[in-house]
């Protein structure tokens, strides 16, 4: 059984944090979803989200995207392979339900442990 909290080790904290994904990153979308990753040497996996003000307007929606990310990655953190993750959005996420958002997010789980596998 994997560890299910979300705590300050599982997210990138400092602009180094980003700039280590956005340097060098493997990159897995959605129709919704941009997830860049690059894999860490510690055994955490960790979290990080740009979610642009151009994309989703209200703070509210922001907010919600958020949360449903984090949970998703919380449940899901145990079967991924050690690496850090930075969630970007594309326009018109705040429509969808989060029914649709945490499908979205499962698929690309999936794919990141199917592809880090080998």
């Amino acid at each position: 059984m994997g560890n299910y909290e979300f705590n300050r080790e599982s997210r990138l904290l400092t602009p180094g944090h980003f700039k280590q994904v956005f340097d060098n990153p493997s990159r897995y979308g959605s129709s919704h979803f941009t997830i860049l990753i690059t894999s860490n040497s510690d055994k955490n996996n960790r979290l990080g989200m740009a979610i642009a003000k151009k994309r989703v307007k209200l703070a509210v929606q922001r907010n919600r995207v958020k949360r449903l990310v984090r949970e998703s990655f919380r449940l899901n953190q145990h079967k991924l392979p050690a690496v850090d993750l930075v969630v970007m959005v594309k326009s018109g996420i705040d429509q969808l339900d989060n029914e649709v958002i945490n499908q979205q997010l499962e698929k690309i789980w999936r794919k990141i442990i199917q592809r880090h596998k080998s």
